[in-house]
């Protein structure tokens, strides 16, 4: 499915704000930046305070007519509402208001459309599209019937707009079926990808955490110190959900020690449950890890929100049980925090400026490689071959010549020393 086409778009942000949210302000402020992200211009607010969301027309009819004239006299095209709209609630507001309505979730899922770079990615986001879709038929037809119409606005559904709306249930329930096979069959290769990897004794390092928290740059400066200028690095930016693809890397330690890899899509609150069910064979990366590097925005005032909001979003897709280790990014840019520190599960650091990045690196390595231990090996002169094994492949400490062949001390993986049982002299 298309992602949707504004064209100088000009929006009201509306949201409510129950009893004891204690987020409300913050979840505004993102809804602002997420419109940011697909280029849309936020020119106002209307906030209302309610012990629940209307469950008719999400608002008051009072501030129903609040909106309407505010949407008047901003002249906004647009109208962002910061909750997931009922198919109920969106065709009434849109009767009433008579201006364009999007809610957060269609947001955020255009941001997806637009990010998303592999056939997979594309395929998760428009199942999620046509699973938010298929319900709302009626109130997005209002929607988009005005586009052409008085409010100037370009907001264009290319593929979920006009031409998918026009499909009728059946289609748009086929469409969905035949996605969710495909799906299936992409996952169930992820699937023995991932035995293979499980097969081969490599440690799996699987980093999460709220959207824009440093992910991919984390990911990058490790791989150029593992790897320097030759590292194949993936896309950083600074802005929301820059990356939604998931990467794999080998990083080889200067040890010899190597573990794979992954990152994860980022979440941002109330991220649409559709699209948590489309992704969530690309999260089962992170379910089969050996260690979770759990990126958090430590600059950001809301970052433990932040941290609920991933914890919560892991949970929901079985993530459990997995180790964790909680890596405070961003402390060049908090105010008074000293760093590297670490403390624990924790540590502080930039992976912008690099540093801390040594300390992360020798905290990873102290939690998967717990089954790596130091022997002695005597390995005969004939079996060269079986030295140079150990050195390109192993930690090796030490080197002497005895006279019945070359004794190493190395650090080995469990299962790498039951390979070298007939020359070991020591455990």
């Amino acid at each position: 499915m298309d992602e949707l086409e504004w064209l100088e778009e000009t929006a009201l942000l509306v949201g409510v704000e129950e009893q004891q949210d204690d987020h409300f302000a913050y979840e505004m402020e993102e809804l602002a930046n997420l419109a940011e992200a697909v280029g849309v211009r936020v020119i106002g607010r209307v906030e209302q305070k309610l012990e629940r969301k209307h469950p008719t027309s999400y608002i008051g009819k009072g501030k129903i007519e609040e909106v309407k004239r505010a949407a008047e006299t901003m002249d906004a095209n647009l109208i962002i509402f910061n909750d997931e709209l009922s198919p109920s609630q969106l065709r009434n507001l849109e009767r009433d208001i008579e201006v364009k309505i999007i809610d957060r979730t269609m947001l955020i899922l255009d941001i997806f459309a637009r990010r998303a770079r592999t056939r997979e990615a594309r395929m998760q986001v428009e199942l999620a599209e046509l699973q938010y879709t298929l319900p709302r038929l009626v109130g997005l037809r209002a929607s988009l019937s005005r586009q052409g119409g008085g409010t100037g606005g370009g907001f264009q559904n290319k593929g979920a707009g006009e031409t998918k709306l026009e499909l009728d249930r059946r289609k748009i329930e086929e469409q969905i079926s035949k996605l969710g096979k495909e799906l299936e069959t992409m996952k169930q290769h992820r699937t023995i990808q991932r035995q293979q990897r499980v097969r081969s004794g490599t440690p799996v390092v699987s980093i999460v955490g709220y959207t824009n928290a440093g992910k991919s740059t984390l990911m990058n400066r490790m791989l150029a110190m593992a790897e320097g200028d030759q590292a194949k690095k993936v896309l950083e930016k600074d802005m929301l959900f820059a990356t939604l693809d998931t990467s794999v890397r080998k990083l080889t330690l200067p040890d010899h020690k190597s573990f794979i890899l992954t990152d994860t899509v980022g979440f941002v609150s109330k991220l649409p449950h559709h699209l948590v069910k489309a992704f969530r064979s690309t999260l089962e990366e992170a379910r089969e890890a050996d260690l979770l590097l759990h990126v958090v925005d430590v600059s950001n005032p809301e970052y433990r929100h932040m941290i609920d909001v991933t914890n919560e979003t892991l949970e929901a897709v079985g993530v459990e049980d997995v180790p964790v280790l909680y890596v405070y990014n961003k402390a060049d840019q908090a105010e008074g925090l000293s760093y590297p520190r670490v403390q624990d599960d924790q540590i502080w650091l930039s992976a912008k400026t690099g540093g801390g990045m040594h300390e992360l690196t020798g905290l990873i390595e102290k939690k998967v490689y717990e089954r790596y231990s130091v022997c002695k090996v005597l390995i005969p002169f004939d079996r060269g071959d079986l030295v140079a094994y150990l050195n390109d492949f192993a930690n090796v400490k030490d080197t002497d010549y005895e006279e019945n062949g070359t004794l190493l001390t190395v650090e080995m993986e469990e299962r790498e020393r039951k390979k070298f049982n007939p020359y070991m002299i020591s455990h």
